[in-house]
């Protein structure tokens, strides 16, 4: 059996709900998609300063397979946003998650989310209501635990239909200057200790070209 695909879950987490939801999500994906996807928490990573929280999530995002980015909200969690666009920068396959029902940012039509983190090759997006998800849950199951057991199931396969879509999208990173890009990755964030960081970058680097994502 090949190894899972490492997904890393970003969004807000300064709630239980947050911290919940986002648990929850990597538990069905990796359910429903058979073990084929495996889900790295940044909640989960070690306490830390906040400099280092930077950093370690970062590095935990940059040597994974995938992402997933929570877009929730009338504006997007600023952090969230970074990571997308460091996720870009390294050429990583990426699923934009709203559950949100509104319609936020710039555009009048199109995502509904500022038009500056639209239009990236090798993405993905799922917008799904989840109020109305919740409660096509609670048709089924009038116990309001178990509808939203549903609604997340629900979410997961939607998700996990996108992340087959997006790891099946070609590289867009050159080869010729890929090593130069992951190099910059660890020197630009002004990572601690920098030459492990460098290596660290590198390795990665050879390995997802060895996985064919890049």
């Amino acid at each position: 059996m090949p190894e899972p695909h490492t997904i890393y879950l970003a969004g807000e987490l300064f709630s239980i709900k947050h911290l919940a939801g986002n648990a929850a999500l990597a538990d069905h994906l990796s359910l429903l998609s058979g073990g084929r996807f495996r889900c790295v928490l940044p909640q989960d990573l070690p306490p830390a300063g906040p400099r280092a929280i930077r950093d370690q999530d970062l590095r935990a995002l940059l040597s994974c397979d995938a992402a997933i980015f929570h877009y929730d909200g009338l504006e997007l969690d600023s952090g969230t946003v970074v990571e997308y666009l460091f996720a870009k920068f390294a050429d990583l396959p990426a699923v934009l998650l709203r559950t949100d029902f509104r319609h936020a940012g710039d555009q009048q039509e199109g995502d509904p989310w500022n038009l500056m983190t639209s239009f990236y090759p090798r993405t993905e997006r799922v917008w799904l209501d989840g109020m109305g998800l919740y409660r096509d849950g609670l048709r089924e199951r009038p116990a309001p635990a178990d509808a939203a057991v549903v609604a997340i199931q629900r979410v997961a396969l939607e998700v996990c239909i996108a992340l087959d879509k997006v790891l099946a999208l070609p590289p867009l990173l050159p080869r010729d200057i890929g090593p130069a890009v992951y190099d910059w990755l660890a020197l630009m964030p002004g990572f601690d200790n920098l030459p492990a960081a460098r290596e660290e970058a590198a390795w990665l680097y050879r390995e997802k070209v060895a996985k064919g994502l890049l």
